[in-house]
């Protein structure tokens, strides 16, 4: 029996993805996620930066001062000024995987893109994609559709200046109905020109550039004055800013040959520690790390051969070394040790190098302008006696916990944590693991009825939160629901031991639901602000409505969907308008966080002062929020007619 209804496997299974077709079947691999462009993370910019990547790595090589990027009902084109791509290889290096000059460090030392997949991938999942190259008064052009080749060919006595020209189109089959948000497309082209000083990026007719680098990134963002003046320290291959605020957590942000590496890695490491030892070394004094980072505000871009990079949206640098490659012999040939492994030449470590430069630069600079001096060790003093005491305070609150077995009742959590057996990269399941906060017993004992229990755990709340922007650092440090949420996060310590990927607000849709979400939110964004920044926060989207008849049923977001299920379905409709998590089944909650679950990310931009926003949404009940409230007020009707 077993035998009928087994699948036959034979070589007809066996398949070879010929060109970018292995792209299409697979296109996490290559850009991480699809998406319709609502998150910064979504694929459509990560095809656009694929191409100015190109003209960056041109203007580093030092060709090229200006790129063009248009940006117009759901197509791109960029144009640079560099060397163009080589006339005979223009398919191959928009077709062919593996295929690129970048793989020669002769000719690109420090660029980006070093796999020969970046353009490929674009070309494979754009619906329309043409490049045409100019060089020396001749140009070579390919145009294709969904990875096919549609027609090349040569032109001559041409009068554009050299360089490369790319126009593409996402492909709808695969992103769905995407639209590009600029503001995402601007701080990214602004970010480009922060990292490279003279380079003028045109982006929709306005011009993006910067003369001081990284010091003009952190000066622009600053939400807050700080406590001095931003210290700007450059070396050949490294650059980085720093100033104290008086905000809670660190805002440094991170860069690797002009990538944007949100995620961090070895470089930020290694500059947040050596910002750590040398406060300590230049006060001669055993200050924690963490007091001396705490309200730190700054940034570091390396520049370094090959990089590694976690994943080919290249976020986070796993790199060691600034660079390392094989060593061969006159001829090319690479060396062999006597046990038969090929030698490596290896620089020296990231975090030797940019410990060493923190060390030197900062320390010189620190004795040069004395003025700053005490106001950095008092503002190092001051986080150091808050967390001594908040730390007590937190440790007496987590005991009482303990003993009354409190713990255990508000968090059901995932096996990936507690399963030492699972391996801890198993089908990326880190990047899955999500903790989903909600409202009491009911909300809760939905969700965990029907979660993934493999990765998603659940924390229950109790009531509403303390309203943390209101209340004393003490008094929140007693609170016993925000204590065991932090306990839960695993972040009492360092912000790097977060357990989940997504921490995922789940409330109702009334009054109630609302307000516990801001209260949330409202904690994350005073102590935690980089949970934020760093694209861990979401807000669970849930259908407002269900639309049914006898033989069909559908889950609608939207009034649009709504109308739409209600014209489709036509007969004996009845529609059930849902305020709360526990009104939906546990076997209808399943679809919604399942693989289409619907997230809203939390966004806070580095120029958004948290002060001023939770002021305004958290603080005294003020006529302009009055006013504000008035203008958007909606009646229980109206309500039902808008995505909440």
């Amino acid at each position: 029996m077993a035998k009928e209804t087994q699948s036959n496997y034979t070589d007809e299974n066996i398949k070879t993805l010929e060109g970018v077709e292995h792209i299409r079947r697979r296109p996490g691999m290559y850009i991480g996620r699809l998406g319709n462009g609502s998150n910064p993370g979504d694929g459509i910019y990560v095809l656009l930066k694929e191409i100015v990547d190109n003209c960056i790595d041109e203007f580093s090589a030092g060709y090229g001062k200006q790129v063009l990027i248009t940006v117009e009902e759901g197509s791109v084109t960029v144009r640079d000024f560099g060397r163009g791509i080589p006339l005979g290889s223009v398919v191959k290096a928009t077709s062919e995987l593996n295929t690129g000059g970048k793989f020669d460090d002769k000719v690109f030392k420090k660029s980006v893109g070093l796999n020969g997949v970046g353009t490929k991938a674009v070309n494979a999942l754009s619906e329309h994609f043409y490049v045409e190259s100019f060089r020396d008064g001749e140009s070579s052009w390919a145009e294709y559709e969904r990875g096919e080749l549609k027609g090349s060919g040569r032109k001559e006595h041409v009068s554009d200046k050299n360089g490369t020209l790319v126009t593409f189109t996402p492909d709808r089959e695969m992103f769905g109905q995407y639209a590009f948000n600029m503001d995402f497309v601007e701080t990214m082209v602004k970010n480009y020109s922060y990292l490279k000083k003279g380079l003028a990026l045109v982006l929709n007719g306005t011009t993006y550039k910067s003369e001081n680098g990284l010091l003009d990134l952190v000066k622009e963002n600053l939400s807050e004055t700080p406590i001095y003046e931003p210290i700007h320290l450059e070396d050949e291959d490294i650059e980085v800013v720093l100033t104290h605020g008086n905000s809670y957590g660190e805002n440094i942000a991170s860069f690797v040959n002009g990538q944007n590496t949100r995620d961090g890695g070895t470089h930020l490491a290694a500059f947040r520690e050596a910002i750590a030892k040398t406060l300590k070394e230049y006060f001669k004094k055993n200050y924690a790390p963490e007091d001396c980072r705490q309200g730190i505000i700054g940034a570091i871009s390396i520049q370094i051969q090959e990089p590694n990079f976690e994943g080919q949206t290249k976020t986070k640098l796993g790199s060691t070394y600034m660079w390392e490659k094989y060593k061969t012999d006159e001829n090319g040939k690479k060396l062999q040790n006597p046990d038969g492994s090929l030698e490596i030449d290896r620089g020296p470590t990231i975090r030797t190098f940019v410990n060493d430069f923190v060390a030197k630069k900062l320390d010189n600079y620190l004795r040069m302008h004395l003025d700053i001096v005490p106001r950095i060790e008092e503002k190092i003093k001051a986080s150091q006696a808050e967390r001594e005491e908040i730390s007590g305070i937190q440790k007496k609150t987590r005991e009482r916990n303990k003993k009354a077995n409190v713990y255990n009742k508000k968090l059901r959590d995932c096996r990936y944590h507690f399963n030492d057996k699972l391996p801890k990269d198993k089908e990326g399941l880190g990047e899955q693991t999500s903790i989903f906060i909600t409202e009491g017993d009911s909300a809760s004992g939905t969700i965990t009825k029907v979660r993934n229990a493999l990765y998603q755990a659940v924390f229950s709340l109790r009531g509403k939160p303390i309203n943390c922007y209101k209340e004393s650092r003490r008094k929140v440090a007693e609170n016993e629901e925000l204590n065991l949420l932090v306990s839960a996060l695993g972040v009492e310590d360092e912000l790097d031991d977060l357990r989940y990927n997504n921490i995922i607000v789940a409330t109702d849709a009334d009054d109630d639901g609302m307000h516990i979400r801001m209260l949330v939110l409202t904690f994350f964004m005073k102590y935690y602000p980089d949970l934020i920044r760093r694209g861990h926060v979401y807000i669970l989207q849930t259908p407002l409505f269900r639309v049914a008849n006898k033989k069909e049923r559908a889950y609608c977001y939207t009034s649009e969907e709504k109308e739409a299920a209600i014209a489709r379905l036509k007969t004996a409709v009845q529609i059930t308008r849902f305020k709360g998590l526990g009104e939906i089944s546990p076997e209808e909650f399943v679809d919604f966080i399942g693989e289409d679950m619907r997230l809203d990310l939390v966004k806070l931009a580095d120029e958004e002062s948290i002060s001023e926003i939770m002021e305004f949404y958290m603080g005294d009940n003020t006529i302009d929020r009055q006013n504000f409230i008035r203008a958007n007020l909606k009646s229980e009707e109206e309500l039902e007619d808008i995505n909440i």
